[in-house]
């Protein structure tokens, strides 16, 4: 058995990842106005005070989620596009199918939602989703466009257009998911969405 001081260095490296968690739970719920930093420590079966140890305040916990969700992500796509000599095609294939396979899938979808609806009162989360998501999001979908473009695989359209052509699908699977799902009558196939939209997608791309 590890010695008392290894098992408690382990915990506390896992305490941040425990409490975004139980952020994101509590925050599906109550939305980021109700969410209090106590329902957090409740949530997470800590105190507040260790929650503070982590984070600032709320605020820093809700851009911690998104940066450790939709930010990380991101990421993983510039590293894949840094090492990756095929073609554009394929490239928008995996980028398309990376930000589906996140918003459809677990909760995360939920922080898309508390933005549309609360930033009006919270400008600073808008501001923030603006700059850490959406801009970092279509300046990477701007490179792949444009390398389709420059490779003669797609057509010359304005690209700021076609960039966001590209994502709306994806937002409407994130708003559905989080708000609408609860009132389908089976499970809706989002893949077979994201299926769809690149089959239309890249014959309307095409030279």
């Amino acid at each position: 058995m590890p010695p008392p001081q290894a098992r408690w260095a382990r915990r506390k490296d896992a305490r941040p990842a425990e409490i975004l968690d139980a952020a994101l739970k509590v925050f599906a719920v109550k939305g980021y106005a109700g969410a209090r930093m106590d329902d957090i420590a409740q949530a997470a079966g800590v105190t507040k005070g260790t929650i503070y140890l982590y984070f600032d305040g709320k605020e820093a916990v809700f851009k911690s989620l998104v940066r450790d969700s939709i930010g990380t992500a991101l990421a993983g796509m510039d590293e894949a596009r840094k090492s990756f000599h095929g073609s554009a095609k394929t490239l928008l294939r995996f980028a398309l199918n990376t930000i589906a396979h996140l918003i459809t899938t677990g909760d995360r979808a939920v922080l898309l939602k508390i933005i549309l609806s609360e930033s009006g009162n919270f400008p600073e989360l808008a501001r923030f989703w603006r700059s850490e998501i959406i801009d970092r999001g279509l300046a990477r979908m701007s490179a792949i466009v444009e390398l389709g473009i420059a490779q003669g695989e797609f057509r010359s359209l304005p690209v700021e257009h076609a960039v966001r052509l590209c994502m709306a699908p994806l937002l409407l699977s994130a708003i559905w998911r989080s708000t609408f799902a609860q009132f389908d009558v089976a499970p809706y196939d989002y893949q077979g969405l994201i299926d769809t939209h690149l089959d239309v997608l890249l014959k309307g791309l095409a030279p």
